[in-house]
């Protein structure tokens, strides 16, 4: 009988060793306002955060699920990388890597998050195993095309789902104060990149932060 709780208990004990800890959707804003140079800040800047230290060391602890969606207007969203487990640091740098050589899914588009979150919240199927699950927006600026975003911000407080974003300023706070009173849910945040050269360092913060389970 011992001998069959011990082995019960071992084996819970690996399993919550093995547990995903938050599942972290990244979206990027792809439309028409980021040029390629701007874009490639982007991707780069995401690639080199993931291969932080402090950082990739708590996606392997934490067993984290990543993925990728670039968006852009209305019917203009795109699963970039799907759901990967962050369960060794091969894994953490072979996501990196991916995150690098992503090809641009859209150009010439309009700017709707609102129909971005939309297909964001539908994607946390393959980790409802994680015990926190985020979306992460990142744009330059404010809606001109698709529907109201509130609405989609309490779709995603009634079902548990966190979303923050980055704020890509170029003049004033404009997109800021749209993030914070507009998008994010109340438990979210908004980091602000001073323009798209700013995103590398805004990018780790807001990811660091995310995942050391500081949110609000």
């Amino acid at each position: 009988m011992w001998r069959l709780v011990l082995t019960l208990c071992v084996s819970l004990e690996a399993s919550l060793a093995n547990a995903c800890e938050t599942a972290l959707l990244l979206t990027m804003d792809v439309s028409n306002s980021v040029d390629p140079g701007e874009y490639r800040l982007q991707v780069d800047g995401l690639a080199d955060a993931l291969q932080d230290p402090a950082i990739a060391e708590i996606l392997v602890r934490d067993q984290v699920a990543l993925a990728v969606i670039q968006w852009s207007g209305v019917a203009s969203q795109h699963v970039t990388l799907p759901w990967t487990r962050m369960r060794s640091a091969l894994d953490v740098a072979r996501f990196s890597a991916a995150a690098r050589a992503m090809p641009r899914a859209f150009v010439l588009s309009d700017t709707a998050p609102a129909e971005a979150l939309a297909f964001a919240l539908n994607h946390f199927g393959e980790v409802a195993d994680c015990a926190r699950r985020i979306v992460d927006v990142s744009g330059d600026g404010t809606p001109n095309a698709g529907s109201e975003v509130g609405p989609m911000r309490r779709r995603a407080e009634r079902l548990g789902v966190t979303i923050n974003g980055i704020a890509i300023e170029s003049l004033g706070i404009a997109i800021s104060n749209f993030y914070r009173r507009t998008l994010v849910t109340k438990d979210g945040f908004v980091v602000t990149a001073r323009g798209h050269r700013d995103y590398p360092r805004a990018i780790r913060l807001k990811i660091l932060r995310e995942i050391s389970k500081v949110m609000s």
